[in-house]
């Protein structure tokens, strides 16, 4: 499974390239506007693809464009793996943010926790 770990998600945004990844943020409404990415969009499709039911992205596929790479965004990057699968097996360049949100702001934090993950990542 392709992933991106924070870090490189970052700089891949601050380049100022216009190959600037599209962000899908799977998680639930009110989680998405408890703290986004900037500029990522939230499709809700967590907890239908959490309990395996695909149908509900399949249906918003025509809201992510194929033109652009994607990164896809959940709390962890568990269940964005899932919307990630089904997106590269429709012909989307996709990939999974490692660490979901949480990666994300203990990047951006600087947490300890995020440099032992980030750490064990650079081993695998």
């Amino acid at each position: 499974m392709s992933t991106i770990r924070p870090d490189d998600l970052h700089e891949r945004l601050e380049s100022g390239t216009d190959d600037e990844p599209f962000l899908l943020d799977i998680r639930p409404e009110p989680s998405f506007e408890g703290g986004a990415i900037d500029g990522s969009r939230n499709v809700p499709v967590y907890d239908d693809l959490r309990s395996g039911d695909e149908s509900t992205l399949r249906a918003r596929l025509d809201e992510i464009p194929r033109e652009r790479a994607v990164v896809v965004v959940c709390k962890m990057g568990i269940v964005a793996k899932r919307a990630t699968r089904l997106l590269r097996d429709e012909g989307y360049d996709a990939v999974t943010l490692r660490g979901g949100m949480s990666g994300w702001r203990g990047y951006h934090e600087g947490s300890l926790s995020y440099k032992i993950r980030s750490l064990l990542w650079k081993l695998r």
